[in-house]
């Protein structure tokens, strides 16, 4: 099979894998390869990548800056959503790699490359999301995952693989864990990491303070939505990007979005990872506590019945999936009213909810005080409770009639 494929895309970060891996597609292969960065907010300068893709062996690199398509359609669906994988974890990974994939396509199909790759290992989640974004969107692509053929055991033959082939690394065997970050979040895991019962180091954590070193006075924060997004902090209206990068400045410095936790992997395996979230942890809040006074009883229940699946469908890779659009157009149907202002309490890692307000309010305080009202019989609760223990009084009357 591997003299057939003449042309691959790569999706490239310039680390240790991906850059051994040019090399080794070209020379286990024979093929052009192509490399792919995309810019997802991750704080580092892509340029640079250029000039060591090229010098690698790829024929042509493309760096795209995805930062504002990422928010706007990946990061925001998912907090509409309220989409939390196993009640921790806000899918910050999860949700970059279909877009990441989306573009491998898009740029295979613009080269009439034959092929598209990854540096993703025979272990983990991001393969399966990875490969199921190509097939549901070039069902005949062929898919070259080095981790899945090589003989290489692990990141020291990698880096000895690098040394014999000049390819030039920054990783040692020294790095006590691997990190993936974005606009979202970032996220750590292995080495040192892999004991569930040791704390993370301090020093490991790269957005956020410590909650112990945080400011000891609160920040309050104001954000405006309309149909369920954020599009102002503190009265000024921003771009999606742009208001996500200033959130993450405001939490990281109030410790806020710190998550450790042992997450249950597609592929069946337990994995411990710890993450840092600020901005997403301070949407989400503002996000439930906006709808809190916006959304109908019944339908805020039909969505939340949805977003355990929800999560799962992203966090598990099925994004361009006949399920997920039913999903999204369901959940999207419920946020033409969430529009109105949330004020959120930050302080010491703590995000709270400090109010709340909406023309689109349901909220009445008029039907909900304790005092006198006028839309309110009190005497009218007696049948509604009676009605609805109708059937628990049926069930008892009858269990003690069997066992009279």
């Amino acid at each position: 099979m591997a003299e057939n494929v003449k042309k691959v895309v790569l999706a490239y970060s310039g680390g240790l894998d991906t850059s051994v891996i040019i090399t080794w597609l070209i020379e286990n292969y024979g093929c052009e390869v192509i490399a792919f960065a995309a810019d997802l907010g991750q704080g580092e300068e892509l340029e640079p990548l250029r000039e060591k893709a090229i010098k690698t062996g790829a024929s042509k690199i493309y760096i795209e800056d995805l930062r504002e398509e990422f928010v706007r359609d990946y990061v925001f669906p998912i907090l509409r959503a309220n989409a939390i994988y196993e009640g921790t974890y806000l899918l910050g990974t999860s949700v970059a790699r279909p877009l990441i994939a989306k573009k491998q396509i898009e740029i295979a199909r613009k080269e009439a490359a034959d092929a598209v790759s990854h540096g993703c290992t025979g272990k983990g989640n991001d393969q399966v999301r990875f490969e199921l974004t190509f097939f549901a969107l070039e069902p005949n692509i062929r898919i070259i995952a080095p981790w899945r053929e090589w003989d290489f055991t692990g990141r020291l033959d990698l880096m000895q693989y690098a040394k014999q082939k000049n390819i030039p690394i920054t990783a040692t065997a020294e790095k006590p864990y691997s990190s993936d970050r974005n606009i979202l979040h970032i996220s750590f895991e292995g080495g040192i990491l892999e004991d569930p019962w040791s704390e993370p180091p301090e020093d490991m954590y790269q957005l956020t303070v410590s909650p112990e070193k945080a400011p000891d006075k609160p920040e309050y924060v104001e954000i405006d939505y309309e149909s369920g997004d954020p599009v102002a902090v503190n009265g000024a209206r921003l771009t999606p990007a742009a208001l996500l990068a200033e959130l993450n400045e405001i939490g990281g410095r109030n410790g806020i979005g710190r998550v450790d936790m042992v997450e249950n992997r597609y592929v069946g395996m337990k994995s411990r990872g710890v993450y840092e979230t600020p901005g997403g942890t301070i949407l989400h809040a503002a996000h439930r506590a906006l709808e809190s006074i916006t959304m109908d009883r019944e339908v805020m229940h039909l969505r939340d019945s949805l977003v355990p699946r929800f999560a799962e469908l992203v966090y598990y890779g099925y994004w361009f999936s006949p399920e997920m659009n039913v999903m999204r157009t369901t959940i999207d149907a419920t946020q033409k009213n969430v529009n109105g202002t949330a004020r959120i309490k930050l302080y010491k890692g703590n995000c709270t909810i400090a109010g709340r307000k909406s023309d689109n309010s349901l909220y009445n305080p008029e039907f909900a005080t304790f005092e006198k009202d006028s839309v309110y019989d009190q005497k009218d609760a007696e049948g509604f409770i009676r009605l609805n223990a109708l059937r628990l009084r049926i069930r008892s009357l009858m269990n003690r009639a069997r066992h009279s």
